[in-house]
């Protein structure tokens, strides 16, 4: 008996083309990618100055979906590697015909305060196409109901495909926020000041800062206050002691845009928006606790702007009323709440020019995306700001977020 131990190779048998190996590959490659995203890491880019001067323009970073456990899609029909709108035709890139709840897979941990997060903007349940970056509720506001679904187009998003906002987590479930004349308390103490986060600083005395000094040290004047006839200069945190050490300087201290009571026109803006019982502003808020899963609040006509969009949109109670000081969920009468998840409180460390918890409110922990890991990738575009100058910015590549922020 003979055994074969080999057989001449079938000569017959079709080869792909050349077009079916390209296109297995591609479709190889897109559900990689798609995978990668998903689950590992994403690409995301700073389209704003609200993080500087740790995060600039046109930072180029990748956010670890790890950190915190990756988050399942609530829309799992979507298409691939586009977040909310179509390329060329501007059209939805997903399809709500299937809805999945929030689930998130195990991660390397919790939320930590300090930690730079991606998250759904919590504001953008709601979107105006034709300024689809703005917030819906603003809008409102200002206009009107009526008016604003009369003249633009609005339509709702689900949570994950909301636009992506990326801030500092200052404030954790149950922790307790204060902010005095733009100074922030978290549980009775200073919260931790990074070194290149921005305010803006009156300068006490006659002494104007030369131009070479401001241009190397990343330092604006925005204006002399009035109220005090002192210099205003926004400036990093750890550039006060320079400005300090500067000859007929007496002081430099945080500069309140409205002092303590004053309102102006910002309070309407600010969060919770009911300027009859929470005259709040950017510089002076607060105190105001972060709720946490299984805590439990006592209601009352007075602070139910707090927790209302909770209530009704965050945690999806079909139905929430307030009728005659009285507050219903379904028709069944409530004098306590008892949250179902937890919330986290997001500031951007460029504190003037950052729209964050302060004019949105709680973010909810199934709106978080992930953690910011590293830069690989940072150039200027000139726009003019101190921080955005043209060219290549060589040392913040590959680096990672902590060790910008130090």
């Amino acid at each position: 008996m003979r055994v074969a131990f080999w057989k001449k190779k079938d000569t017959n048998k079709k080869k792909k083309p050349a077009w079916r190996e390209w296109l297995d590959a591609a479709l190889f490659a897109v559900v990689a990618a798609t995978i990668i995203r998903m689950f590992f890491i994403e690409a995301y880019t700073i389209p704003t100055g609200s993080m500087e001067g740790t995060l600039k323009v046109n930072d180029y970073l990748f956010v670890s979906k790890l950190a915190y456990g990756p988050r399942l899609p609530n829309t799992p029909l979507s298409f691939p590697l586009v977040h909310n709108t179509m390329p060329v035709t501007g059209g939805k890139s997903y399809s709500e015909s299937v809805h999945w709840k929030y689930r998130r897979l195990p991660g390397f941990g919790p939320v930590k305060v300090g930690d730079v997060v991606v998250f759904n903007f919590p504001n953008n349940d709601t979107t105006i196409l034709e300024d689809p970056s703005q917030d819906y509720y603003n809008y409102v506001r200002q206009m009107g109901h009526q008016a604003v679904h009369e003249r633009f187009t609005v339509i709702t998003r689900p949570v994950d495909k909301r636009e992506n906002y990326i801030k500092r987590c200052v404030a954790g479930p149950g922790d307790k926020i204060v902010i005095k004349e733009g100074v922030l308390y978290v549980n009775d103490k200073v919260a931790p000041q990074h070194a290149h986060q921005r305010i803006d600083y009156w300068v006490e005395g006659e002494v104007k800062l030369s131009a070479d000094f401001m241009e190397e040290n990343f330092i604006v004047f925005k204006s002399v206050d009035p109220r005090n006839n002192m210099q205003v200069y926004e400036m990093e945190y750890g550039t006060v002691e320079k400005v300090k050490a500067i000859p007929n300087v007496k002081n430099v201290m945080p500069a309140s845009v409205l002092m303590p009571g004053e309102t102006g026109n910002i309070a309407q803006w600010t969060f919770p928006f009911d300027t009859a019982n929470f005259r709040w502003n950017q510089d002076n808020f607060g105190a105001l606790t972060v709720p946490k899963k299984g805590m439990t609040v006592q209601l009352s006509p007075e602070n139910v702007a707090l927790y209302r969009r909770i209530i009704k949109d965050y945690e999806e109670n079909k139905s929430f009323e307030q009728r005659d000081g009285a507050f219903f969920i379904e028709g069944k009468q409530i004098t306590s709440y008892t949250f179902k998840m937890n919330y986290y409180w997001m500031m951007g460390d460029n504190r003037h020019n950052s729209a964050d918890s302060r004019y949105f409110g709680f973010v909810p922990e199934d709106h978080i995306v992930g953690k910011a890991s590293f830069v690989w990738l940072s150039y200027g575009n000139g726009d003019g700001s101190v921080y955005n100058k043209s060219g290549m910015r060589w040392g913040r590549i590959f680096r990672g977020v902590g060790s910008l922020q130090q």
